[in-house]
C-alpha cells in the first residue's frame, strides 16, 4: 500500500473512531434487507435495546457449553472478510480466520488503537462474538431478545405478536463480545476499518 493510500486509510479510521458504537449498529440495521425504509429512530431503538441485551447475556452464567474452535485462512477471500463464523451443525463450531486475525492485529498498530484493542483482542472478540451466537440460538434466549425488542406486528385476533429483527442478534453479538472482554470499544468499529484496510488492499 502506498503513502497516499496509507494516509488516507489513516484519516478514514480517525474519522470512524469518531462515530459511537450506535452510529454503527444503526447503519448495520439500516443496511440490513427488510429495514428499507424504516425510520432512524425506530432502527436506533432496535440498536440499543439489542446491544443492551447481548452486554446483559454476557454477564449470565451459559446453560450450554462452548463451541469448538477450529482455526484456518480464507477470511481475507470473502466480501466483506470475515474474522469468524459460527456453525451449529453438525456440532457447534466457531470458524477462526487467521489471515484475518493477522491483518485486523496489524492494522490496530498501524492506527495507534492498541489502548482500544490489547494484544490478542481480536482473537479473543471473534471468538466470543461467535459464542454469543452460540448462545443466541438457545430458543428461550431467542425469547428474550425478541421481548427486549418489543418489535409489534398487527394483533392476531386478541393476541399481540412479537416480530423478528434482523440484523438484531449480531448487534447483541457483537455487545456480547465488548462486554466479555471489557474492550474500550466495541467491535463494530474495529470492523468497520478492517472492511476500509482490505478494500484499500484490494486497490492496489
Amino acid at each position: 500500500m502506498g503513502p497516499a493510500r496509507l494516509e488516507r486509510l489513516r484519516a478514514d479510521c480517525a474519522a470512524l473512531a469518531d462515530r459511537d458504537d450506535t452510529a454503527f449498529a444503526v447503519a448495520l440495521l439500516a443496511g440490513t434487507p427488510t429495514h428499507e425504509g424504516r425510520a432512524e429512530e425506530t432502527l436506533r431503538r432496535w440498536a440499543v435495546a439489542a446491544a443492551r441485551f447481548g452486554a446483559a447475556l454476557a454477564a449470565e452464567p451459559a446453560d450450554a457449553g462452548q463451541p469448538r474452535v477450529v482455526e484456518r485462512p480464507g477470511g481475507l477471500d470473502g466480501d466483506p472478510p470475515l474474522l469468524a463464523r459460527y456453525r451449529s451443525r453438525p456440532e457447534p463450531t466457531v470458524e477462526l480466520f487467521t489471515d484475518t486475525v493477522a491483518l485486523a492485529e496489524e492494522l490496530i498498530e498501524l492506527l495507534g488503537w492498541r489502548a482500544r484493542y490489547p494484544e490478542g483482542a481480536v482473537r479473543a472478540a471473534a471468538v466470543a462474538h461467535e459464542a454469543g451466537h452460540h448462545r443466541l440460538h438457545e430458543p428461550a434466549v431467542k425469547r428474550r431478545l425478541r421481548v427486549a425488542l418489543d418489535h409489534q406486528l398487527p394483533l392476531l385476533g386478541r393476541w399481540r405478536r412479537l416480530g423478528h429483527v434482523a440484523g438484531a442478534d449480531e448487534l447483541a453479538a457483537h455487545a456480547y463480545a465488548g462486554a466479555t472482554l471489557g474492550l474500550g470499544r466495541g467491535p463494530l468499529l474495529l470492523t468497520a476499518a478492517l472492511a476500509r484496510a482490505v478494500a484499500a488492499l484490494r486497490e492496489d
